[in-house]
């Protein structure tokens, strides 16, 4: 049985070149566009890892601002494609600048076919060692950082985010829901950094009464205020050399943002009772559940406070929308949870996981925590159920858990979508799915979706 050739497109306008072409990239299967409409229909249908793409396309073959739209389209589309554009003699310049846009290489004309060759293989085989590189990611994605269970995109761009920041001194806001872990990120950046091995101090704004606040920050001396009977170091001197983490710090009083951001600024700290500015070297990591842009506008948080704190911004998503993060994390929670309580549990049943997966998780990753610390204890069989956990599952809401009627949902969604989009032309919406006409009208009837005439009539 032949080995299966792997798909390269090549966007070219003269005929004799495509020829050409065909003829000396024999080992791929080449497929030929002549213009950007044609060169996003083959991208979308066969989903090329090569693209061989002249500059000069038409309507503007003499000049390059369509060659270089129709690259940008394609990246946008397809980001992990290596494009490699063709120029002539003197378009060095075009060729600089569509490399600068994204393309993988270039190639001046007049072909010469062993250099050609050369540089298509290598594209492949660099998109190759990309796409195993991505699945060998994504197949580790479940512990990207020490205390972090991610497989979602966003999640694990975080942690991407956390890995580049972490060695900076960068003072860091991390926003997000109730629940979703922002002191485990703000951990996350302590230990990956060199402050590891020094102090992390964690304290919650919200948590202290406004009174105490500012002696816990900052500490007092002695004879400062009635009760205060010996001089006491704050937090901020506490985390000398390492990491202080400010949660809730939305909630912080108006009159200590002021003598925060002084030290911010100066990094010298003064205990209440004090004339002595003592200098303090920390990191500062703060995370708040609040919108602070709208805090601002209501006076209840200073501005330059803000951007003070804000050097650098992670926004940490709800449990919701980490597509596939969710069962993740319940299988490790089940299984630490199990050892702690001495439980010899097996896992989930199949509706435990499907209610898992279902529901909204508004107390995102602590309420998830806590629903299997309850269902681990109260369990009566091997695996814990839906039951166990407090949740039930609307048969309206199941989602598929086979991977084929997976495909069908999304397919059958696809297409009810794009018929929206176009208002019922077939042409365009298989168009725009890559697609031809007939095939479009077989999946309509495999998916028993009515004709555009008949949806219409319908709602009329």
């Amino acid at each position: 049985m032949s080995k299966q050739k792997l798909p390269l497109l090549v966007v070219e306008d003269d005929e004799g070149l495509q020829k050409q072409l065909r003829w000396c990239l024999d080992d791929y299967e080449v497929l030929v566009a002549s213009d950007r409409e044609g060169a996003i229909s083959e991208l979308r249908r066969a989903e090329p890892p090569v693209v061989l793409q002249d500059l000069g396309l038409p309507p503007d073959p003499a000049g390059v601002s369509e060659g270089l739209a129709t690259l940008e389209q394609i990246l946008a589309l397809a980001p992990h494609t290596k494009v490699i554009v063709v120029t002539g003699n003197d378009e060095r310049d075009n060729a600089v600048r569509a490399v600068g846009l994204g393309a993988y290489d270039f190639y001046q004309k007049p072909v010469d076919v062993d250099i050609l060759k050369l540089l298509v293989g290598r594209a492949f085989h660099v998109h190759a060692l990309e796409e195993q590189n991505r699945r060998l990611m994504a197949s580790q994605g479940s512990a990207p950082l020490e205390g972090i269970i991610a497989g979602s995109d966003k999640m694990l761009a975080l942690c991407r985010l956390v890995e580049k920041v972490a060695p900076t001194r960068a003072t860091t806001l991390l926003l997000g829901e109730s629940g979703t872990g922002k002191e485990v990120f703000a951990r996350a950046f302590h230990s990956m950094s060199p402050r590891a091995k020094k102090r992390f101090i964690a304290i919650n704004c919200a948590a202290i009464p406004e009174n105490l606040l500012e002696s816990e920050l900052f500490g007092h001396e002695k004879g400062a205020f009635t009760g205060a009977h010996k001089q006491t170091p704050g937090k901020i001197e506490y985390a000398d050399g390492g990491t202080l983490f400010l949660d809730e710090i939305g909630d912080m009083p108006m009159a200590l943002q002021a003598k925060l951001l002084r030290f911010l600024q100066e990094r010298v700290v003064e205990r209440i009772g004090g004339r002595v500015e003592i200098p303090v070297d920390v990191r500062v990591v703060c995370a708040t559940n609040q919108d602070l842009q709208a805090a601002i506008a209501d006076g209840r948080f200073r501005e330059d406070l803000y951007y003070r704190i804000s050097e650098v911004t992670a926004t940490i998503p709800p449990l919701r929308d980490r597509n596939g993060d969710v069962l993740l994390l319940a299988r490790a929670l089940l299984t630490r949870l199990a050892e702690k309580h001495a439980r010899s549990l097996r896992g989930f049943t199949q509706d435990a996981m499907e209610a898992i997966d279902a529901y909204d998780w508004p107390g995102n990753v602590r309420e998830l925590e806590n629903r299997i610390n309850r269902a681990v204890i109260m369990a009566d069989g091997k695996q814990v159920t839906a039951a166990d956990l407090g949740l039930e599952l609307p048969i309206a809401e199941r989602v598929p858990m086979n991977l084929r009627q997976v495909r069908q949902q999304a397919e059958r969604q696809a297409l009810q979508r794009v018929l929206a989009m176009t208002g019922g032309n077939i042409s365009k919406a298989a168009e725009l799915l890559g697609i031809t006409r007939p095939t479009f009208y077989d999946l309509m009837q495999k998916h028993n979706l009515n004709e555009p005439s008949q949806q219409n009539s319908a709602s009329s």
